[in-house]
């Protein structure tokens, strides 16, 4: 019933986006796993044309699942990025099978490649760095290879705090694009407010890093289902935005929406057309519907589905 009440709030509220907003949101993408894509019915009714789905691939769910996910999206009309965690990867053998895989049922020529967020490596691979210094991406002739950024830090690559492994990791991945012909971009951890996340960006640019980013941003959901994301995602210094909304009574019952974020950054972007950040990547937190509603009727003309009426 809540998510029923939230949609028809949302399209009788639905308002002409900003020119600045609208330009932002062209070419999102948004993130899926086997189990979310099942409850779509059609891709085609929520995504504009050409929108990029990326498929998490979360420890224990068999590769046969991911592939025929990435079947489907691809069956679709709509480019397919899977997820490579290195950590659960068992070698190159295995490596290879997916790759195999993916591109002989599915059609795939995109890769996110991260390390994954297993603890304890399951066989030969511990980073994303590995698994493109295989050669086997690049082999496959793969178009696009995005590896991760992380404008908070990241406390299973630098458990002291600092940013120090995740900047050479990034330095590293700016060499790697120099010799590869695939494009090559970052698809960051999701964040909720836009100072740092501004200042994250013009530092690594600062640095030498110069890879497109693709700033991951939370879709519509409940705050408790934001903070429980939050924490175990490690995403530490924004998660004050949504402690702070949490203490209002007000707000409390109320979805969280990416409104404000994302205004904000597409002002950025508008004022600073030479800013890093080229795309939005969603993270739907509180549901493929909910957030590509959202999207729908905040993005202006370049997010409406590709079966929109009218």
């Amino acid at each position: 019933m809540a998510l029923l009440n939230f949609k028809k709030r949302d399209a009788g509220a639905a308002k002409p986006s900003s020119p600045e907003v609208e330009a932002f949101l062209e070419n999102y993408s948004i993130e899926v796993m086997p189990r979310t894509a099942a409850k779509i019915d059609s891709f085609a009714d929520l995504l504009p044309a050409g929108t990029r789905v990326y498929i998490a691939h979360i420890e224990g769910t068999p590769i046969e699942e991911m592939v025929e996910t990435a079947k489907r999206v691809n069956a679709e009309g709509f480019p397919v990025m899977p997820h490579f965690p290195a950590r659960i990867i068992q070698d190159e053998t295995t490596l290879a099978d997916w790759i195999a895989r993916y591109q002989g049922e599915a059609d795939v020529k995109q890769a996110l490649l991260l390390a994954g967020g297993v603890s304890k490596p399951h066989g030969a691979f511990d980073s994303s760095m590995q698994l493109l210094e295989t050669g086997l991406f690049d082999k496959a002739g793969f178009s696009n290879l995005h590896v991760a950024g992380h404008p908070e830090g990241n406390k299973d690559i630098d458990p002291d705090g600092s940013m120090k492994n995740v900047s050479d990791a990034l330095l590293w991945k700016q060499k790697f694009s120099e010799r590869t012909d695939a494009d090559m971009a970052l698809a960051t951890q999701f964040a909720f407010e836009a100072k740092p996340i501004i200042e994250w960006a013009d530092s690594i640019k600062a640095a030498g890093v110069d890879l497109p980013i693709h700033i991951g941003i939370a879709g519509p959901a409940k705050l408790q289902t934001l903070i429980k994301f939050a924490i175990a995602c490690g995403v530490g210094p924004s998660l004050k935005v949504l402690q702070k909304r949490a203490m209002d009574v007000s707000k409390l019952l109320l979805p969280y929406e990416p409104n404000d974020v994302i205004s904000e950054l597409a002002a950025h972007k508008a004022a600073n057309p030479d800013f890093n950040i080229t795309n939005v990547h969603f993270f739907p937190l509180g549901g493929i519907k909910t957030n590509a509603t959202w999207a729908i009727n905040n993005g202006g003309a370049a997010a409406q589905p590709v079966n929109s009426q009218g």
